[in-house]
């Protein structure tokens, strides 16, 4: 049976809050780079920064988080105000992929850990996970026409995973909520963050098929 919102905890929450604020900048910066308008950038930060939750939420009949707090809509639009007022030169070089990073596994730990609380079983709930911390990057590249990053070898999914998967699992072991959220989130951000230092990709479908040829 679902469960209300407020015995959500307030990690949780901040994980939300941190997630949506570090996607919107990166979706109101794609806009900056384009040149585009204020309206823009901000349609850009509220799409990039709520898409993965909202799509969680509707999957798994809960109420819509962003419909029914206003706040979350003003740190989107805030952070479109933010990258409108600033240089996008101060925003280039890898700080902000490794700020998308702490935001992907961030939003993971939350998507997965918001539908156990609503009785998804594990895997879904994994799922879950991986759909709130990828979704809104995707629809930002789809809207902005460009190659989304899952069309890529490089691990960004594969550490939405990794925190989704640790967080349903440590539920499951009836770990402390707050050792395992902290745990999956590093995790995932550990793994992130190396495959940004030393460009780590999953080998694509030709590699892999040359290595079994091989064999």
């Amino acid at each position: 049976m679902p469960v209300d919102e407020a015995i959500l905890t307030p990690v949780i929450n901040l994980l939300d809050l941190l997630g949506v604020a570090i996607f919107a900048l990166s979706g109101a910066l794609l806009a900056a780079k384009e040149r585009q308008t204020f309206v823009t950038m901000g349609f850009f930060a509220l799409v990039t920064g709520v898409g993965g939750g909202t799509i969680r939420d509707l999957l798994i009949d809960a109420p819509v988080f962003w419909v029914a707090d206003a706040w979350v809509a003003v740190i989107c639009l805030g952070t479109a105000l933010i990258a409108w007022l600033t240089p996008t030169r101060w925003w280039d070089g890898e700080l902000l992929d490794y700020a998308d990073g702490a935001g992907l596994t961030a939003y993971a730990v939350l998507g997965s850990a918001k539908a156990m609380s609503y009785g998804i079983p594990p895997i879904p709930a994994v799922l879950m996970g991986i759909i709130t911390g990828c979704a809104g990057g995707i629809i930002r590249d789809v809207v902005a026409g460009r190659p989304s990053i899952i069309m890529r070898p490089e691990l960004y999914v594969t550490a939405a995973a990794l925190s989704a998967g640790l967080c349903v699992a440590g539920t499951l072991a009836n770990a402390p909520d707050g050792v395992t959220w902290v745990v999956a989130a590093a995790a995932g951000f550990l793994l992130r963050s190396a495959a940004i230092r030393w460009n780590l990709a999953l080998p694509s479908y030709r590699e892999g098929r040359e290595g079994l040829d091989d064999i």
